[in-house]
Formats: C-alpha cells, sequence, structure tokens
C-alpha cells in the first residue's frame, strides 16, 4: 500500500496530487539521489567512540506541514549492534534504500520544502534504525524498481519504503515489521459516520475510491455483498484527489476510500481549511482475514533482520516509535512489536 498511492497488490503508485509545495523537478531530485549515493545523511566519522554516542534525529524535517518537527533522542544499544555482521559494523554506516524516485509520495518519502532534504514517515525511520544500531544513516533514492535491485546486488542494506510483506516476496527477503498496512475511510469532520470494519456499515452509501487499486476491488466485493442483500453501496471514481475532495465538500459522496497514509496527510493539511475531514475508520490493506504489514526488508540471509527488528522493537519500548508516528499522524498504524518474517499477502494475493 502507498501513497497518494494508490496500490495494487503492495505496489505503490505515486499521486502527484498531494505533493503540495514539493516541487521536486528533475534536477533537484537527481541532486538528491547523488547526495544519497555519496552518503548524505552519512558522517565520515565511523569510530566505535562515535557509535556510541547518543544522537537527536530531527523527524518531519522540511516536511512541507505534512509533519510537526520533532527532534528525538536516541542512544545507540551495544548488545543490539554487537549482533550486526561484522562488515556492516567495521563500515559504521546502514545503507537505506528508500524509493521516491521520480516525484515521492507524501507523507512516505519526498523531497522536503527546502528542495533537497529526503524526508517523510521513511527516510525518518530509517534513521531512527540506524541510530539504534550506532551507526550513520545512509540514504539512497531510486525508484521502486531499482530499490530491490539494490537489495539484491548488495548494496543496499535495508529498505524503508513503505513495503508490504508478501509471501511471494519472502522467496527472496527477510522482513522486520514495523507499521500496519491499512487503508481507511476519510469524512467531512461534521459526519457522524464511521466505519467499524463491518461491510454492512456502507449500506445506503456513496464512496469514492481509486480506479485500479487494491481499495476499489475490496469496495467492489463489499459491493456485491451487500446487493446479495438488497441492501445499495455506491462507488465513484474520479479522475483525481482533488475532484474527489471538492465532490467530499459538495456532499455528492459520504466517504473517500484510499491508504491510511494519504488520508492522514490530507487531513492534517484540511485542517483549517473550510471543509476539514477526519479518519472514519481503517481495514487492512489485506483484507478482512490478515492484517497487512509493512516491514524493513533485507536480503534473505544476509543477518541482518533480526538486529533491525530488535532495534525496532528498542524504539517501541523507550518511545521514540510512538513520537515518530504521531509527528506524521499516523498513530492509527502501530504495531504492538517487530516480528521477523510474519505473515504475508499470500502468492494468491501477492
Amino acid at each position: 500500500m502507498r501513497t497518494l498511492i494508490q496500490r495494487v497488490a503492495g505496489r505503490p503508485r505515486p499521486s502527484r496530487a498531494f505533493l503540495r509545495g514539493v516541487a521536486a523537478g528533475t534536477a533537484v531530485l537527481a541532486l538528491a539521489s547523488s547526495l544519497a549515493a555519496c552518503g548524505g545523511d552519512s558522517s565520515a566519522d565511523t569510530s566505535d567512540a562515535a557509535a556510541q554516542s547518543s544522537r537527536s534525529v530531527t523527524v518531519g524535517r522540511s516536511s512541507n506541514g505534512a509533519a510537526k518537527e520533532t527532534a528525538i533522542k536516541v542512544a545507540p544499544v551495544a548488545a543490539i549492534r554487537a549482533k550486526l555482521p561484522a562488515s556492516v559494523r567495521e563500515r559504521g554506516t546502514l545503507v537505506i534504500g528508500i524509493g521516491a524516485l521520480p516525484s515521492g509520495s507524501t507523507p512516505l518519502n519526498y523531497i522536503g520544502d527546502d528542495q533537497k532534504t529526503l524526508t517523510g514517515v521513511e527516510p525518518d525511520f530509517g534513521r531512527l534504525v540506524a541510530a539504534v544500531l550506532g551507526l550513520r544513516p545512509e540514504l539512497r533514492n531510486s525508484t521502486w524498481e531499482n530499490l530491490f535491485v539494490g537489495i539484491d546486488s548488495g548494496k543496499t542494506d535495508v529498505g524503508f519504503t513503505n513495503i508490504t510483506i508478501t509471501e511471494e516476496r519472502k522467496k527472496k527477503y527477510d522482513f522486520a515489521s514495523y507499521r500496519q498496512d491499512n487503508l481507511a475511510f476519510e469524512v467531512l469532520k461534521s459526519t457522524k459516520w464511521d466505519f467499524s470494519g463491518d461491510y454492512e456499515a456502507l449500506a445506503g452509501k456513496t464512496v469514492a475510491v481509486g480506479a485500479g487499486t487494491n481499495q476499489e476491488k475490496i469496495l467492489l466485493a463489499w459491493q456485491k455483498k451487500l446487493q446479495g442483500e438488497g441492501k445499495k453501496l455506491t462507488v465513484k471514481r474520479y479522475p483525481d484527489n482533488n475532484s474527489t475532495y471538492l465532490a467530499l465538500a459538495g456532499g455528492k459522496i459520504d466517504a473517500f476510500f484510499a491508504p491510511n497514509p494519504s488520508i492522514s496527510y490530507h487531513v492534517t493539511q484540511s485542517a483549517s481549511s473550510p471543509n476539514p475531514t477526519r479518519n472514519a475508520g481503517k481495514f487492512s490493506g489485506a483484507g478482512g482475514t490478515l492484517q497487512g504489514l509493512i516491514a524493513g526488508t533485507t536480503k534473505a540471509g544476509n543477518g541482518l533482520v533480526k538486529p533491525i527488528a530488535e532495534a525496532i522493537n528498542y524504539l517501541i519500548e523507550h518511545g521514540q516509535y510512538a513520537t515518530w508516528l504521531s509527528a506524521w499522524n499516523l498513530s492509527n498504524e502501530a504495531v504492538e512489536s517487530s516480528e521477523v518474517n510474519p505473515p504475508g499477502l499470500p502468492l494468491s494475493n501477492s
């Protein structure tokens, strides 16, 4: 699931309607990639002394209003660092793959309002994990496809790019879960209706959805069930998100069914507008029988997934994880713990 996002089977497709203020033209993105390739977030000092130093990681930097900029203190954990492959410890950096090219996906990963900072939910989390491991984050920006090429080749240690766990992907990759993969319903703030998780709540409603998306597939299945019960669910599709929100503000639709991160972002952006919205309830992107999960992704068997999962659990246990999610208005995607290779979307739906 992904962006402002419209996702089909876990594969993100960026929607540019939400990239306000992020004029990430080709030259800017090329510069960001160049910086990342050179270790844009990295430091030349990779000594043991530097690895033991507590750090302040600022999340939400240059986010163009998508997040509340927040400084988070993180102390490296020697016991977790010791479990890293020796080659990574000695190098002193964690090479983090971000698939934000060509245009990014607000609020997940994009070029910030300073036109140079790779910001978003995912880059920030990669920086936090690296800090726990006593490593300097080296962010490498690429296309979605090249992100996996980097992992496959060993040039990238871990991908943090809203990657959904699937059984198909587990044939090649190891996963450390860190967020729920959710869809959600966005409604006007003045509306009393909420989605409880039961499709019956949609009877009599008119709901907009992106064409060709995972959420459209789910919504149409619910529509068919309701029709079998003699009830009506009207499904509408608009050419872009601006048209959808005009329809919502004008009362032509009751709700918009979309990826949870995109809705969280728009709720934040609309808060001071004449038509503020709210999240009326979420639903797993994997469907009703499995909670979809987003995970840090490593090459299978390279020895990184367990220390990364332990680093994530450290952040959960010590509160930095909750602070990071809150800064990006994504607290409703929190997991209780990071799991290594938990169940993913089945092969029939990967």
